[in-house]
């Protein structure tokens, strides 16, 4: 990872725990909803209750698994994709997309 991206992770992100099987590892990253287009939230209402389908996206030092959870504020997600992305041929970082456990379950994913 670039020095830059490293010391800008450290400062401004968020402590995020990353669950890898059986290995529980704490890192930094940034984290914040995808905004749909014009800000609108895609959201849904079921049998059960209020469903935010927004996607999150993930900054990181640490490369994710599909399989992998992700946990922030009391909140768990699941890895939908991740790609590393690069400055010249050096790492920069990993980005994901994610969504929230609950609504991951709910599809079978």
């Amino acid at each position: 990872m670039t020095n830059w991206m490293w010391r800008t992770m450290e400062r401004y992100g968020q402590k995020v725990t990353v669950q890898a099987g059986e290995d529980t590892v704490s890192v930094r990253a940034f984290l914040q909803p995808v905004t749909e287009r014009g800000e609108e939230v895609r959201e849904t209402v079921t049998p059960i209750g209020w469903v935010d389908g927004r996607l999150w996206l993930y900054l990181g030092q640490m490369a994710l698994e599909e399989t992998d959870t992700l946990g922030w504020n009391g909140w768990t997600f699941r890895v939908r994709s991740c790609r590393p992305y690069y400055i010249g041929d050096r790492l920069s970082h990993y980005w994901a997309a994610l969504e929230l456990e609950r609504e991951a379950a709910e599809c079978g994913s």
